[in-house]
């Protein structure tokens, strides 16, 4: 493979993604503020990028994966930053949750620098993208698409074109909005639940076969904090964060979202508390804390 692949964030995502690309054969530089993350992929063949500049300038393409708008406009717009090193011809793939805007600036300063740019955050869990089966909400040039794609499919399972750039990410508010209303109304539905006296395992039955049904309940919440594990996959702290973008860009575009709001504030109530880092379905036991009910549990 001729490409050779910067890659800037070793989170909870951009870790196991930027292994399963050394694992399907590309050649990657990696670059992370914490050096344990840079050994471990070091361990799987990778090279360690000593900077962002220094990671920029080796390679074809940049992935950058990173935890806020104010980190991509650091790492990719600022001084020593991913486009002052990044030669003409090359491309940069990102990856971030964003404001969508800030997408729009490094596409056109791209544009300025003769460089291609692709915009693709991930949908799916962390879990998911351990096994290389994230999914990619991807805006951007069918030409420039089609240069990233074998990189999305040894990362992933599933491709949504969603439009030219830019396109991807307004995909992520909307997919993250929605499901992080679900989310709460899935953590009050079993806080009711649980008052009425109902196991978490008859409700979850139930909602399975009915269209009450959801991811949250059936995949998120079952795998996460209903087995009793709140490490975090998505902290209840970048969660308030996407979220927070949705209702910025509503209130820009004069579309009111009264349920979205709800759920925001009580978002952001947790995360003023312990549950802050934790993984975000953690907004069930935080809300049965505060209703002085045991947080249910799935056996096994």
């Amino acid at each position: 493979m001729s490409e050779v692949i910067g890659f800037i964030g070793l989170g909870a995502m951009g870790l196991p993604m930027a292994s399963n690309l050394i694992r399907k054969g590309f050649s990657v530089i990696a670059y992370d503020i914490d050096q344990e993350k840079i050994k471990k992929l070091a361990a799987l063949g990778a090279k360690p990028g000593g900077s962002i500049a220094d990671t920029a300038s080796a390679a074809s393409i940049v992935v950058t994966i990173l935890p806020a708008t104010e980190h991509v406009e650091k790492a990719v717009l600022g001084q020593q930053g991913v486009l002052q090193n990044l030669k003409p011809g090359s491309l940069l793939l990102e990856m971030s949750t964003i404001d969508p805007h800030v997408t729009d600036n490094v596409q056109i300063a791209c544009q300025e620098k003769g460089i291609g740019f692709v915009d693709a955050p991930v949908g799916r869990l962390a879990s998911h993208a351990e096994r290389g089966e994230s999914l990619f909400m991807v805006g951007g040039s069918v030409e420039h698409v089609e240069r990233v794609q074998p990189l999305l499919n040894a990362m992933g399972t599933t491709i949504h074109h969603c439009g030219p750039a830019g396109a991807g990410i307004r995909m992520k508010v909307v997919n993250n909005f929605m499901l992080l209303v679900t989310a709460q109304v899935t953590a009050e539905a079993i806080l009711l639940g649980s008052k009425f006296g109902l196991s978490v395992e008859t409700m979850k039955k139930v909602t399975a076969d009915t269209t009450a049904t959801n991811g949250q309940f059936q995949v998120a919440f079952a795998t996460k904090c209903l087995k009793g594990d709140l490490n975090p996959g998505f902290t209840i702290d970048l969660a308030h964060k996407d979220i927070s973008l949705a209702m910025e860009a509503a209130r820009e575009l004069r579309v009111g979202l009264p349920v979205g709001a709800a759920a925001r504030e009580m978002m952001g109530i947790a995360r003023g508390s312990e549950y802050a880092r934790c993984d975000y379905s953690a907004m069930l036991d935080f809300i049965c804390g505060a209703a002085g009910v045991e947080p249910p549990r799935l056996p096994g």
